[in-house]
């Protein structure tokens, strides 16, 4: 075993972010590595692969000038790992652990490793228990369990990023004297982006750990800060007994990340063009979401992504189905409606809903409320396409009811705009609109 650092300065080549070094011996996949230049500039890296005594490396910084025969790249026998405290709370990092709020490093009370310890499935407890969004349309009808991992399906155009700052902000678990944390990951942001969020943190004052990459800052680090988020979740949720909610947008840049490295790396690709183990790879980061028997916290995970040409078999949405827990899908009907926020209810799903409400966890009346919610507004779908053929006058004094009960559904319990709603106000909308309209609650 190699118990020191090897320094080189047999670089063969430079492409883009990745340097070619020659001669290299006892390295191994995911080793960091330091990246001196001439004039004493220093850059991370890290081994992406290895071929005989050649070997790969993605440097987390600018190589444009980097004198080839002057440069030194030292190898230090470790993998990344995460520094971890408590003093992390109410701190914003960049996508490679750099503070980006003007504040200095904490001192770390343990480093754990990046990829986390998988939870052994024998130990993972139900997730049975409500975390209220502050969104009708979620803890109504899609409601969010701690330990679930549950999607949100944007597409370009919509107010996703309004929508995720909501959650931020609103989040919050309805029993008393639990503690609850949300730690966000935002990937290959826009500058306008990225102010938008670092105001939005801003305002948060605490309860939050930030991890903010850009869209000009190095690939690599838009596949690190999902997993420092995660890895910060898991120590926050079973090591200090906080029930943890993890906020990741967007996804498409992280699997456009992976995409470019795996062509980096000259890997045969799969379907348009995503490396063929994109599946096991999401899956790594989706499945670190979970409860643990006699553990108190808890980690959930809401990974919100945009799917290209709005198409939600695309490889990155039709993955994130299979291995997540539902799904959360907006519109961008309802967004040209001026509805917010635009969640198109009838594809959205919550597959561990049912676990989460009742007596004792939301209220008695939930699921009775919220079943009959789902089948009025589906009969109110149904009968626009009627009225489109017909016309309202050619339709009977039902089916117009049913009509005008899915606009005032769509504009009353759907849109509620920056407000936010406890459970139990949402219920009772849901109840006063079925009322007026004289829908039985059956």
């Amino acid at each position: 075993m190699r118990l020191s650092e090897h320094t080189f300065r047999s670089i063969s080549s430079v492409a883009g972010p990745l340097l070619f070094v020659q001669g290299v011996f006892d390295s191994r996949i995911g080793e960091v590595v330091r990246v001196v230049s001439p004039e004493g500039a220093q850059m991370d890296g890290e081994v992406l692969e290895i071929d005989g005594d050649n070997v790969l490396i993605e440097v987390f910084g600018e190589t444009r000038g980097l004198d080839i025969g002057k440069t030194s790249v030292t190898f230090t026998d470790s993998v990344r790992k995460v520094p971890l405290s408590e003093d992390i709370i109410g701190r914003i990092f960049g996508g490679s652990f750099n503070p980006v709020d003007e504040m200095p490093m904490f001192i770390p009370e343990k480093w754990a490793s990046i990829t986390g310890a998988p939870i052994n499935p024998s130990a993972r407890a139900r997730p049975e228990e409500f975390i209220e969004t502050g969104f009708s349309v979620i803890d109504g009808l899609n409601t969010l369990v701690k330990g679930q991992k549950l999607p949100v399906f944007s597409c370009a155009g919509l107010p996703s990023k309004e929508f995720v700052a909501q959650v931020l902000k609103n989040s919050r678990l309805t029993a008393k004297g639990e503690s609850f944390m949300v730690v966000f990951a935002a990937l290959g942001l826009t500058f306008h982006e990225y102010s938008y969020y670092m105001k939005v943190l801003e305002d948060m004052k605490t309860g939050f750990v930030a991890f903010i990459n850009s869209a000009d800052e190095p690939v690599m680090e838009r596949l690190l800060a999902p997993r420092f988020a995660l890895t910060v979740a898991e120590y926050l949720a079973f090591e200090r007994g906080m029930d943890v909610l993890v906020i990741i947008t967007d996804m498409t840049n992280y699997c456009d990340a992976l995409r470019e490295i795996s062509t980096a790396r000259e890997e045969l690709p799969g379907r348009r063009g995503y490396p063929g183990y994109m599946y096991s790879d999401l899956a790594s980061l989706y499945e670190r979401a979970g409860r643990v028997r006699g553990s108190k916290g808890s980690v959930t995970m809401l990974p919100v992504l945009t799917m290209p040409e709005d198409d939600i078999t695309h490889p990155i949405a039709d993955l994130t189905g299979y291995i997540t827990e539902g799904q959360i899908v907006l519109s961008r009907e309802l967004h040209r409606m001026g509805i917010f926020p635009p969640v198109d209810v009838l594809p959205s799903l919550s597959r561990l809903m049912q676990k989460g409400i009742g007596k004792g966890r939301t209220r008695e009346d939930h699921r009775k409320i919220s079943n009959n919610l789902y089948k009025y507004y589906a009969r109110g779908r149904d009968v626009r396409r009627l009225e489109a053929i017909v016309g309202r006058e050619g339709m009977t004094e039902q089916d117009r009811r049913m009509l005008d009960f899915a606009e005032s559904f769509e504009k009353e319990f759907v849109n509620q705009g920056a407000g936010r709603r406890t459970i139990a106000e949402t219920l009772d909308t849901g109840i006063d609109i079925m009322r007026r309209f004289s829908l039985e609650i059956s």
